[in-house]
This record gives structure tokens, C-alpha cells and sequence, in this order.
């Protein structure tokens, strides 16, 4: 799965829950103040991601007629030129090296910041930041899931894409969220 904007506040509430969770790390100031650098941190990337990927899409819409002409497949060729502009845009395609990437950053972050105290080699506490982001990663279509069949078993038929639809969606997913401690 890939992360979307929206999942930002909530990989962030799980790596600063796990980090206070963890027997080894201190959180100085409480838990928001590292969620909210873990958020801004993650959105961060995902925007600059977002940025490769509208440029990709003009440069197809700019050669739209050649790529016809040429019968090339456009997923393949959008995958290609975005692998080709990643570096420009800073951003790490392999999800494996970006989440590492991220969690590095992230603590970083949190000890300029005097928000975490820890007496053990940063690589455990780097690894408490990515096995956050990948456990929320894999928990979520099961979430999702879970939230989709309670939506499917209401009286009344709600609206996919509806604002009400939305509303109750965010909810009940952050209810869910909640029941696995990651919220």
C-alpha cells in the first residue's frame, strides 16, 4: 500500500504512541509534540511526491499524441519518466529506503528538538519509527475493511463519495484505529 496524505496524522499518532510505548525511549514533552513532527515530516515527502507526480502526468498530457501514435503503454511510461525525475524532487521510490529515510529524519528531528531521551544505539529507536509506519501500512486494508463492512451493514444506504459517507467513514476508521492502540 501506499501512503496518502490523508494517512499522515495517523502514522504519526502511531509512531508517537509507539515510541511512548516503548521501554526504552522518553518522551520529554508528551506525545503530541512528536506526532506533530512526525506529521509534518511525513507530509512533507508525500507533497514532494505529489509534485513529481503532477509534473510526470504534464509532461504525458504535453506528448499525448506522440504517445499514441506510438501505441506506448502509459503506465509503464509514467512509472519510467517518474523514475527518471525522482532524484530531481529528493524522492526515494523504493518504499523500504523511503521509510528508512523518513525514520531517520524523523528522529533527527526529535532529538534537535529535546523531544525524546534514550540511552540505547538510535538504530532501535529508528526501528520503533519504521516498524510504526509499516505496521500502520499493513494494518490499514484490514482496518478499511473492518469500516467498509460496518458502513455496508447500516439501515440507511449511505452515498460513497457523499459528505455524510465521509464523515462517518473518518469516524468509524478512527474508532477502529483507537481499538488497535494506534490513535
Amino acid at each position: 500500500m501506499r501512503l496518502r496524505l490523508p494517512h499522515a496524522p495517523y502514522v504519526a499518532n502511531k509512531i508517537a504512541i509507539d515510541l511512548a510505548n516503548s521501554k526504552f525511549v522518553k518522551l520529554t514533552k508528551g506525545i503530541e509534540p512528536v506526532a506533530k513532527i512526525a506529521q509534518e515530516i511525513l507530509e512533507e515527502d508525500l507533497k514532494k511526491e505529489h509534485a513529481l507526480e503532477e509534473h510526470v502526468r504534464e509532461i504525458i498530457e504535453e506528448n499525448e499524441e506522440d504517445i499514441e501514435f506510438m501505441l506506448a503503454d502509459q503506465k509503464q511510461l509514467f512509472w519510467m519518466i517518474k523514475k527518471r525525475l525522482a532524484p530531481e524532487y529528493d524522492v526515494i521510490l523504493n518504499y523500504e529506503d523511503r521509510f528508512n529515510h523518513i525514520s531517520h529524519k524523523i528522529l533527527d528531528v526529535l532529538k534537535e528538538e529535546g523531544l525524546i531521551k534514550f540511552n540505547v544505539p538510535e538504530n532501535r529507536v529508528k526501528n520503533i519509527i519504521y516498524d510504526a509506519i509499516e505496521g500502520y501500512i499493513k494494518a490499514y486494508d484490514e482496518i478499511e475493511d473492518v469500516v467498509l463492512e460496518k458502513i455496508s451493514n447500516y439501515k440507511r444506504k449511505l452515498i460513497p463519495g457523499s459528505e455524510e459517507y465521509e464523515l462517518i467513514f473518518k469516524k468509524l476508521y478512527e474508532d477502529e484505529l483507537k481499538k488497535r492502540g494506534m490513535f
